[in-house]
Order: C-alpha cells, then structure tokens, then sequence
C-alpha cells in the first residue's frame, strides 16, 4: 500500500505542474487485494474474506497523506480504495473524492458488485454521487459498473457534465463501452485504469461526441492523460453533442 501510495503522490504533483484542476487514478489505486488473497479456503475455494487480515493502520495513514498534498498542491484528487464499515458488515470498494483544500468531501461506494465481489469480499453502496468542481458536474462509476447502462443513463438525468469512471481490469471491451456512453449521454468520460493493463486500453478522457481527447501511453508506465473539459467548447463534435443532442 505503501509502494502505490507514493506512485500516487508522485503523479499528483506531476498533474498539478502541468495545471490539472482535478486528478482520477483506477480503482483501488491503493489497495486491491486478490481473491485469491483475501477469499482463498483451505483448498482453494472461496470463502468470505477475513479484513482482519488487512492492515487498516498503513491504508489510513496513505489515504490520509494523499488527501493532505491535494491540499498543498491545491489539485482535486479522486482515488480508490476500500473503506471498513461497522463489522461484521464487509468493507466498500469506494473512490474517495478529496477536494483542492486537502478535505475528504465525499465518497463513492461501489453499488453494482460481480458474483465474487458480493458474495466474498464487499458490501455494496446504494447512491449515486455528484460533485461540482468549478461550476462541472462529475459523477462517478467503479470498474462493472460500466457494464450497468442504467448508472450512466441516471448521471445524464442527474445532469453531469463528466462521468469519472475508474477501473480494476485488462479489458479492451470496457474502454470501448465507456467511449460509447460519451457519445450516448454527450458527456465527458474519466477512464482510468492501472499502467500495467494501458497496453491493451491506455487510461483517457473521452469527449462528448466519443473521440478520445487524450490517451495516456501504451507502454505499461504510469502516465498522466489530460484534457479540458470546456462547457463552451466551440469544437464542431463537442457543440453538436452539448448544444444540439443532449437537449
């Protein structure tokens, strides 16, 4: 936890040089622990996971340091990780929403969960979110979610302007459905995914009309993608998708 936790510190200054109001990083940026880690029986079977086992201490103190330098560095910062509860309820799969004065403002919890996730490992959120950062609406998503339509189709309804979407997974088929919820909804899309699977689909921002307006590299190195995200973009597929298509 530690390891990535610095990873994360490190890409936040190097997005407030370049100007960055507002950072996403994948879903439990800091902490995701296998199944097969956290849910392994005896003979390899699933089981419920055993948080006990978790070091809660070490995930506090690097969530509690990240939220601390987007205060200095004055950069609104959203990361994953995973969030205990009262036990013996199990922990969310959550995106921590941190504001540019270093406070922990909101969070997003999980709602939509696979078989495994459900079943052995969370409990799940029950709300959507929306926060405004500089007068843009963002909402947020977590990894199958994407597979959800009816999420996406509520944050239009809720009208956002950008819908952040961080996963956990090598999936090309993910990015190419996150990309088409951009041109269905004719908002913008965060999507960001851990540098070891940008080989496959590079973490990006998708514009309103669907064109990807910037891609981080392909190489499997932690990178920065960064984009305006202007509510009076005078770019011919963006105004047609605000102005003409949205209404």
């Amino acid at each position: 936890m530690q390891a990535p936790g610095q990873e994360i510190r490190s890409l936040m200054v190097e997005a407030a040089e370049a100007g960055a109001q507002l950072v996403q990083f994948p879903e439990g940026a800091v902490a995701y622990p296998s199944k097969h880690v956290m849910a392994a029986g005896p003979a390899g079977e699933l089981v419920p996971a055993d948080w006990s086992r978790a070091a809660w201490d070490v995930l506090r103190e690097e969530a509690e340091s990240i939220t601390a330098l987007a205060g200095e560095l004055g950069v609104w910062t959203v990361f994953g990780s995973i969030h205990p509860i009262t036990p013996p309820n199990r922990p969310h799969n959550s995106l921590y929403i941190v504001s540019d004065h270093g406070q922990l403002v909101a969070r997003y919890d999980k709602r939509f969960l696979s078989h495994t996730e459900v079943s052995f490992l969370y409990s799940p959120g029950h709300q959507p979110l929306v926060i405004e950062v500089d007068g843009i609406r963002f909402g947020f998503a977590l990894c199958i979610e994407a597979n959800f339509p009816e999420i996406f189709a509520e944050y239009e309804r809720l009208d956002v302007d950008c819908v952040l979407l961080s996963v956990m997974v090598d999936d090309a088929p993910r990015a190419r459905v996150a990309q088409a919820y951009g041109t269905l909804y004719n908002y913008w899309i965060g999507y960001a995914i851990p540098a070891q699977f940008s080989a496959t689909a590079p973490s990006g921002i998708v514009a309103p009309s669907g064109r990807w307006l910037a891609r981080c590299p392909a190489n499997g190195h932690p990178a920065l993608a960064i984009a305006d995200i202007d509510l009076d973009s005078q770019d011919e597929d963006i105004n047609m998708a605000v102005r003409c298509a949205r209404p």
